[in-house]
């Protein structure tokens, strides 16, 4: 990490910070990557154990702290970190570090203690991790870079699960050189993304077995810039995005594919939202790769959904083949190269934040985030509020558009939401999402309902007994009755951004 610091008794501790890049391996490939030899000099090899420390309550982790002491040979170092847990891959937190003769937290420090806000009487071991490190220093080009590849186990209470990893630790130099060297890594041996720390590992283990994980509010103060804002929501939705993607490795559960498919969606909405900020040819180009992901998702999300309305035992049995099929070509695309390729590519757009742009584009970009997302909120605003005048008598296509114009705004209102964050404003936010979800809801019904002939037909199921369930005019009748009304809902509602 940083590196021991040694901090005198009585002096307030300095806060250093630490910027990394994280990737994920199976046991397969660490032991592969090991085997090659992959950089120049022999590896320096420790055996470490970590003690991790909490409340009962977990306090420290709902607050995004870390409190630890690694022992290393006869030598133990007590580290604290402080973040806010939305970073994918790389990024910068807090931490302090002190050497402690034992595996006892020392907090005599002033500042210390008014960062965890809890005395070290109320602290106890919560999990340990002991892995085996194999640490080297590389230049990079003009940068000097610690790589460590961490080979272990973590082991919270009764359960234990296996820990394989890599750390790239920018010692010197531009922080460009770490996504050069992560991809370097992924061609000898598959690398994904890491976005969990081995604190946040410890967690989940010790809770029940992860399933889809929703989107969080990101947190945004008023005093940011659109630039700022943009960089966090990005990071948020590419770590929402990893998080589904690691719990679809366990299981085919289709919560986990539906929010990683909302994921993707989500940050190709703040992509479009926001392209008035870039001038970079990387934009269109990430921009495409996002889409490809996602329609590969697509596929197997709309045979879950079929699934769901199906009462028909053969049309139930035979659209359970299609998804086995389904989810085999999402496995395939997740662990590509160019999945791979696209998480890191995406991380490094988004951390080191070198857009190209003219003169014109770097004030848009400095523009106060509040004055962005409201010229943003009132342009998606007015084209759902007019699309959607005559709802009932659309045909399938222009109700698709109004359907997608629906999700971004609701998405922009989701991210932007904590920009405005008065009583009044939270009051008008959540009032205004509701009235938005259920006219979303009910457009996402009919688009089911119209895409779902095509799909069977795709599919060879069109003649199988139960498949005209699946969109009876009735159906589409009642629903577009219901949109209207939601439709009018949504338009009376106050927009809490005005």
């Amino acid at each position: 990490m940083t590196g021991p610091r040694e901090f005198l008794k009585g002096e307030d501790p300095e806060a250093m910070q630490e910027t990394e890049l994280k990737l994920e391996l199976s046991q397969a490939a660490a032991a592969a990557l090991l085997k090659k030899h992959p950089f120049e000099s022999a590896p320096t090899v420790l055996l470490q154990k970590s003690i991790y420390f909490d409340t009962a309550g977990w306090e420290l982790s709902r607050r995004g702290l870390s409190l630890r002491i690694r022992q290393s040979g006869n030598e133990r170092i007590q580290t604290i970190k402080a973040g806010d847990g939305v970073a994918a891959g790389s990024f910068t937190r807090e931490e302090w570090e002190r050497p402690v003769a034992d595996d006892t937290p020392v907090l005599d420090e002033p500042q210390i203690r008014d960062l965890l806000g809890v005395s070290d009487r109320r602290l106890a071991s919560v999990f340990e991790i002991h892995v085996k490190r194999h640490r080297w220093n590389v230049t990079e080009g003009e940068s000097t870079i610690e790589v460590a590849v961490d080979v272990g186990k973590v082991v919270a209470a009764d359960r234990e699960a296996p820990l394989c990893e890599i750390e790239l630790e920018r010692k010197a130099g531009p922080p460009a050189a770490l996504f050069a060297l992560a991809r370097k890594v992924d061609v000898i041996t598959a690398a994904h993304l890491g976005v969990l720390s081995k604190a946040e590992r410890g967690y989940r283990l010790l809770g029940a077995v992860p399933g889809g994980v929703k989107a969080s509010p990101v947190p945004l103060t008023p005093d940011m810039n659109a630039a700022t804002v943009f960089a966090q929501i990005a990071a948020a939705c590419l770590r929402q995005f990893r998080l589904n993607e690691i719990a679809l490795s366990w299981s085919r559960n289709a919560d986990a594919l539906h929010q990683a498919r909302v994921s993707l969606r989500r940050v190709r909405s703040l992509f479009s939202i926001c392209r008035s900020l870039f001038a970079d040819s990387r934009f269109d180009h990430l921009r495409g790769e996002l889409r490809w992901l996602a329609s590969d998702l697509g596929n197997a999300r709309n045979i879950d959904v079929m699934i769901d309305r199906a009462s028909n035992d053969e049309l139930s049995s035979r659209l359970q083949q299609a998804r086995d099929e389904a989810y085999g070509a999402v496995e395939a695309s997740l662990s590509s190269v160019r999945a791979r390729s696209l998480m890191i590519d995406l991380a490094e757009w988004i951390s080191i934040r070198d857009w190209r742009s003219d003169q014109k584009g770097e004030a848009l970009r400095l523009r106060p985030a509040k004055d962005f997302a409201a010229g943003v909120l009132d342009k998606l605003w007015k084209k759902v509020a007019k699309g959607g005048r005559n709802l009932i008598d659309l045909d399938d296509e222009a109700r698709h558009e109004l359907r997608i114009v629906a999700k971004k705004l609701r998405y922009a209102a989701e991210f932007f939401g904590p920009l405005y964050n008065s009583k009044k404003e939270t009051k008008r936010s959540k009032r205004f999402l509701v009235a938005l979800e259920d006219l979303q809801d009910h457009l996402g019904s009919l688009n089911d309902l119209a895409t779902a002939p095509a799909m069977l037909s795709q599919l060879d199921l069109s003649q199988v007994a139960g498949a005209d369930d699946l969109f009876s005019a009735a159906d589409k009748e009642k629903l577009l009755r219901e949109a209207g009304q939601a439709h009018a809902s949504f338009v009376d509602s106050r927009r809490f951004w005005r």
